[in-house]
Formats: structure tokens, C-alpha cells, sequence
């Protein structure tokens, strides 16, 4: 009994180290709540939350001169949005940046099967923004994008937009996001 025991002994091993790691506090976030909640209390991390009312009056103000219907139609249907915005102070947290956050969203996203869409190049002096969505038939229901402030060029920005958008009014939220990030994550 005790050599059957003693030839199980390192698999026992590696399966509780497996068990301890897994259990960690680095433990990668599984859905974007979950990774809202693990950063937004932590040093050099600012979360906001943004609700329908509040932010269609800030938005629409800012921007009273745009003429598409569809872009004014896309601020009217968020329901919210919830910014997380980290800028690093030292190199080990530039290392969070670089590594860390980006490929944690980028295997949370993929796991909870958001669909990343095209990146779309930097212009005028806006960070170049990566989305994902998570659709419901032909509607998007939320949005989520990755960048970068314009002004810190190793930060780290998370939008999480929840609402009802058609394919149309996606794109021009996607059109409008760089250029409000900056008055979002204030």
C-alpha cells in the first residue's frame, strides 16, 4: 500500500501546487464585471460609472454638433458605461500594462465569446482602440474597448458599454469613442 502511495506522490504534488496557483490572488478575471471588481480598488487604477441619463446630457452636449442620426441614436441607446483607466507609475507597473492587463482581457473576452472586430488605426491624435461585442441576434448589447489615454502612452483604458445598438450605430460609436474617451475617463 505505501508503494502504491509513494508513486502517486508526485502527482498528488503537482496537482495541490496547480490547486494553490489556481487559487491565487492574481487569479485572471473570467467576465469584465469580475475584472472591473479585481482593479478598480487597486493603486493607480480609477474606475466610473456612467448611467444613461447623466451621460446622453454630457455627451450629447459635447458633441451637439454631430449630424448623424445614427451616432445621436447610438448615445441615446447606452444604458451604461463603466470606464477603467491605470496609468503606471514604475516599470514593474508598466509590466502590469504591457502583459498583465492586455492579455487578461484579451483571454476573458475570448472565453466569454465577445467577437473582436477590426482594429481600426490611430488618427487625428486618438489612441488606436481595440472592440470587442457580445450580440444578441442581430443586436449588440455590449461593447467593450481597449486602448490607450492619448496623453500616457503606456496607460491602460477599458470601456464597457452596455445598451441595444444596431450595426450601423456601432460604427459610429466606434467613430466616437476616441475622441470622448478622454471626457469619459476624467
Amino acid at each position: 500500500m505505501t508503494s502504491r502511495l509513494f508513486r502517486f506522490w508526485p502527482l498528488l504534488v503537482l496537482l495541490w501546487l496547480g490547486a494553490c496557483r489556481a487559487a491565487g490572488p492574481e487569479k485572471p478575471a473570467r467576465t469584465v464585471a469580475e475584472f472591473f471588481s479585481k482593479y478598480e480598488s487597486r493603486s493607480g487604477f480609477r474606475a466610473t460609472t456612467f448611467q444613461p441619463d447623466f451621460l446622453t446630457r454630457i455627451l450629447l452636449g459635447r458633441l451637439g454638433n454631430l449630424t448623424d442620426a445614427s451616432a445621436v441614436q447610438a448615445l441615446t441607446n447606452v444604458r451604461s458605461i463603466r470606464a477603467l483607466t491605470f496609468a503606471p507609475t514604475s516599470a514593474s507597473s508598466r509590466d502590469l500594462t504591457e502583459r498583465g492587463l492586455l492579455n487578461e482581457v484579451d483571454g476573458l473576452l475570448r472565453n466569454e465569446r465577445y467577437e473582436p472586430l477590426p482594429t481600426k488605426d490611430a488618427s487625428a491624435g486618438n489612441a488606436a482602440y481595440r472592440y470587442a461585442v457580445r450580440r444578441s441576434g442581430d443586436k449588440i448589447k455590449e461593447v467593450v474597448a481597449t486602448g490607450r489615454q492619448t496623453d500616457a502612452p503606456d496607460s491602460f483604458v477599458m470601456l464597457a458599454i452596455s445598451g441595444d445598438f444596431t450595426q450601423s450605430q456601432l460604427e459610429q460609436l466606434q467613430k466616437i469613442l476616441p475622441g470622448l474617451s478622454g471626457e469619459i475617463t476624467k
